[in-house]
Parts: structure tokens; sequence; C-alpha cells
């Protein structure tokens, strides 16, 4: 465990994760370019000491590889998070009296740190601003993106309590600064915070709400997982239990809400239900894509509090891969344990970066009876956020879930296009662009199982890649991988995608073919992109296709940006890029930061 944030950067800088940038950079654009940089490369966690026209400095990529988030919450492994949960999921005392119960005295602390702790000072409140003191501005809020509507808060612990039960929520959702004493607060339709806004509204109160920055990496964790509504559980009881020593929270100063004591800054207030909503964004979400404007409920900023010398946490998400990535792998591994309660069939499952969570899980599965596969998908899309999955891929048992692009040829071995593919309706993320409309759309199921003779058994196919691909003017770029076949193409007109699938279909070189993967002419064509890219930019009861090849049907992915003669009427969205004058800036000063 790690007391607080600057406790675990001493840590991390004992180890080498962690480098200080002394110079001084904008929160505006620069500080993600940098950041951006260090994340795909696998780099250190980053300090900037100097932040111009700022008040506080910034820390970023705490989270920002695989070891490190491993690191962050006090396990040398994410797989020993699941072996912890499945110790927990053991207490139970069954039948046996007070011998079944002395039987668990051993297990009990397991629970040690479960409930958190009230204190009565804190380190976050050794500076108190209130009234025409509170400024949002001093802080060095990152503009993440160029077209991003304005600076974001993008690691916050939003801390709401229930105004009809009392139970209290930790969620991390977005704020853009309004003004000094203002933001927007990005609660989502399917979001607690906005259910509790939505009580607020009914019994006719101002909802209060508290934002915490900082503390141990493990609670800002906690506000990421997606935690089951358990009566009297909060986020605060995670984070204890994972820590193994209780959560420390103090009363806010013009708040009713518990605060974490040893958090870096936290910002006090309410928001009023009555009032207008607020236009926020654009912002460069983690889908790769600007999520657009959108009315947002407006948060009042009553009263900061900080501690002297804050440290302001940053994160930034964008094109995978990112540190969101490794959050995700995290919920997984927690997860897991729970899941094979509800579906004992699951081994293992995985969220590939390529799909950014919910638009690509791999599963696999111990299969045992015809039609598990399918009793596994609906399970499956059934629990919790998991509702919200694009595409689901079930493989056997002994097939690892990850690197995804294996998985998912392993599965196009044994999964015949049409037979052995399902396409679903239901709920999907409201970030999902291309869905048939706003947090609706499209599902596909893959079987990729070795079938049993009651589904029709094995189809034979041997998998193969043609190193010469056939000429076609509208293909703008071909490249062949066993199983798969990846196009991308400048679209100019309505169905142009599906009609040069149809064509490329009918040459020898989609023979050992049984996905083609159609993208637009900026995606570079390597595994992780092209998925990323098709993955986003489908909804598949629209976008997927059984089309004949020259050694049986080929699941078609039109993964190009559809235009409103497709009958697609919503905002399409623009790829993030960063500035190339921002680039060009950090390119130049990269000696300057001290790497």
């Amino acid at each position: 465990m790690f007391r607080n944030l600057r406790a675990y950067l001493e840590a991390l800088e004992k180890r080498g994760e962690l480098r200080r940038v002394r110079v001084p950079v904008s929160s505006e654009l620069e500080i993600t370019e940098i950041a951006d940089r260090m994340v795909k490369s696998g780099g250190p966690a980053l300090l900037f000491e100097r932040v111009v026209g700022k008040d506080f400095p910034v820390a970023i990529g705490l989270f920002g590889t695989r070891a490190r988030t491993a690191f962050a919450l006090g396990v040398e492994d994410l797989d020993e998070l699941a072996q912890k949960v499945e110790r927990l999921l053991a207490l139970s005392p069954g039948r046996g009296g007070l011998s079944a119960l002395m039987g668990l005295l051993p297990k009990l602390p397991l629970l040690r740190g479960f409930f958190p702790k009230r204190v009565r000072r804190a380190p976050v409140q050794e500076v108190v601003l209130k009234g025409e003191a509170v400024d949002l501005t001093r802080l060095p809020v990152l503009k993440c993106w160029p077209l991003d509507g304005g600076p974001f808060i993008t690691l916050p612990l939003v801390i709401t309590r229930d105004p009809e039960t009392g139970e209290l929520n930790l969620g991390m959702y977005r704020m853009q600064v309004l003004d000094r004493r203002s933001t927007a607060m990005h609660w989502q339709l399917h979001k607690v915070g906005r259910r509790h806004l939505e009580k607020a509204r009914k019994l006719g109160k101002k909802l209060p709400v508290a934002v915490a920055l900082g503390g141990d990496p493990v609670l800002t964790y906690a506000a990421t997982a997606p935690l089951p509504p358990l009566p009297g559980v909060s986020e605060f009881h995670l984070a204890g239990f994972l820590r193994g020593a209780p959560i420390e929270l103090v009363r806010g100063v013009t708040v009713d809400l518990p605060v974490p004591a040893e958090a870096e800054i936290v910002l006090e207030g309410y928001i009023d239900p009555e009032e207008p909503l607020v236009e926020e964004g654009p912002f460069g979400d983690h889908t790769g894509f600007y999520t657009p404007k959108d009315l947002y409920p407006r948060f009042h900023v009553t009263a900061i509090t900080h501690r002297r010398g804050a440290i302001y946490p940053a994160t930034i998400v964008g094109v995978p891969p990112m540190e969101d990535a490794y959050l995700i792998e995290a919920t997984e591994r927690l997860f897991l344990p729970a899941l094979r309660l509800v579906l004992p069939e699951v081994a293992d499952y995985h969220m590939p970066p390529e799909g950014v969570a919910h638009n690509w899980v791999n599963v696999a599965l111990r299969k045992e009876f015809p039609g598990q596969a399918y009793k596994a998908a609906y399970g499956m899309l059934g629990l919790g956020q998991m509702m919200f999955a694009k595409v689901l891929v079930a493989v056997d048992e002994e097939v690892p879930v990850k690197p995804g692009f294996s998985t998912l040829q392993e599965a196009l071995s044994h999964a015949l296009p049409g037979r052995d593919t399902l396409l679903l309706r239901g709920p999907v993320d409201v970030l999902d662009h291309s869905s048939r409309a706003f947090a609706y759309g499209g599902k596909l199921f893959i079987d990729g199982t070795r079938k049993l003779p009651e589904e029709g058994g094995e189809v034979p196919f041997t998998p193969r890649a043609h190193p010469e691909l056939t000429q076609e003017a509208e293909a703008l770029e071909q490249r062949q991988w066993p199983g798969v076949w990846g196009v991308t193409l400048r679209k100019e007109r309505p169905f142009q995608a599906l009609a040069l699938a149809e064509r490329l279909l009918r040459h020898p070189q989609s023979a050992g073919i049984r996905l083609l993967l159609l993208a637009d002419h900026d995606t570079a064509l390597t595994p992780e992109e092209l998925l990323w890219a098709v993955l986003n930019n489908i909804d598949p009861e629209r976008d997927a296709r059984v089309m004949p090849g020259m050694e049986g049907p080929v699941l078609v992915l039109d993964g190009t940006r559809k235009l409103p003669e497709e009958g697609f009427n919503r905002v399409w969205p623009e790829r993030i890029r960063m500035d190339p004058k921002v680039k060009a800036l950090v390119e130049a000063r990269w000696e300057e930061y001290g790497f």
C-alpha cells in the first residue's frame, strides 16, 4: 500500500520508473504529446515540476505499464488480484456451527482494511479556499488534444451520496473546466452519479458533490472499477480491501460528504438539477475519436482544499495503447472469480486494448455440451457493464485469450461464418459513434470453439496468407495474415466498401481467408490499428456480412466511415491527432526535458 500519491511517486523514483521534468512546459497539448510518447514506448511516469502559469506540478503515467499498474495495486502481477478475490470468496462458513465459524478466523485478515476509517484532521485540508478565492484556472488542468472544447480534469474521484438510500458512490467522470468556479460533469446515461442526480431532482434538492484528486493509487483504480451494487459497500471498501488497510476519510469543509484524507486536492460543491444543462466537449476520448459536444450538468465549486505543495494527477486517453488499458486489465483479473461463480465454464477472458474495453472481448471456455458457447455469451452480455460488449469471441479452454489478434485467428480456424456467427442487438456504450442509435446497436458473437457433431462438426479449413495480392484500383493497401485479409480504401460513395469486398472475394487470394476487414485510407495495416479502427466503426447488425469466398463463406466487417446515404444520421467524429506544430516542438525540446 501507499499512504498517498507522493509516497507512490517516491517508490517509483527508487525503482527508476519516474522522471522529473524541471523545465517549464505547457498544460495545453505539450504535456499530452510527451506523455503519449512515453506510454506508447513503455516509458516511465512523469512529474512536470514547472507548468506555465499554474500553481501545482503534474504527475502523469501513474499506470503506464502492466508492471507499474500491478505495483500501484500492491501486487507482483495483476493475476494476483484474481487469487486475492478467490480467497475472499472462499469466506463461507457453510454449515457446521461453531467449528465452521472458527475455521474462518485464519482468513479474516483478508478483510483487514475493508471498512474506511473516519478522521478529524487531514493533510488535504491544510489549505482551504472558499468564495472568491476559488479559482480552478490555477490548477494545471490539461487540454489534451487540439479539438478539445477546453481543459479537462481526467483523473477525478467523484463522490456522491444517494439522496434516498444514503449509499456512497466513488466514480471517475471527466470534467471540463468552464470558468473559475464551475465545471461540466460528464455523467453518462448509465452512470451511478446520474442516477443520484435524478433522485435529487425528484426530491427537489441540490446534490452535494466532492471531487478528490490523488491519494493512494489503489483508490484511483477503485473509482474506475465496475463495482456491482451491494448494499453498504462502496469503492472505498474495495480500495481498503485491495490495500489491506482502511482508507482514511474526513468530512468536507462545505459539504456533508467523506473525502480521502490523504488526497492532494479536493473540490467541493454541488449540482442543481433544476439548472439548465451546459455544453460540454468535444473531447478526445479513450476510443481514439472525439466525442462531440453534448449537454451535461454544471458542477459549482464552493471550496478547494489541498495539501501544501500539492501535486495534480492526470491521465490522457486516445488511440491505444494508453494507460487505461492496464486499468482495464486489472479489472479483468479482479472480477474473473466472480464471473466464474455465475458462469463456471469460463476459464479466462480478456478485453484487448484495440477494443478500447467494450468493443472486443475474448473468452476461453470449458466446453462440455452443444451450444454452451452461446449460453456463456448470453450470460456475459447480461452482466453489469459487460452488456456494452460489441464483439465477443469464444475459444476453447486451452487457447490463450491474449494477445487478442492471435486468439481471433485461432477462433477463425473453428468458426464457419454464417453458421458459427450470430448477430444480436442491445445496449452499447454511449461513446460508440457507429451504433444505429444513441446507446443502442448491434453485437456480433463468433463461436470459435471446436464444434461437436450436434453443432455440425468441424469444417476443414487451412488459414493462409498470400504474399502477392490482386491489384484492385479502389484498394489502396492490402495485407494478409493467416485467415485474415485487411484492406484500406478511400471511400467516396455509399456502399463502396461492400461492393469492393464482393470483387475481392472472387479472386484466388481469398482462399484460406475467413475474415475480411475494410477500413478507411488513413488506417495503418497493422493488426492492432486495423482492428481498433474497424471495431470502432462498425455496428455489426449493419456492417457485418457473410459473403462467398473461394473456399467457403467469409465474414466481412465494413469498418469505413458511414455516410447518410447508408442510413447513418448521427455525427461521425474526427480521429484524434496531435497538432504537427506541437509534435515538432516536443521533438525539438526532447533533450531539454531531460530524456
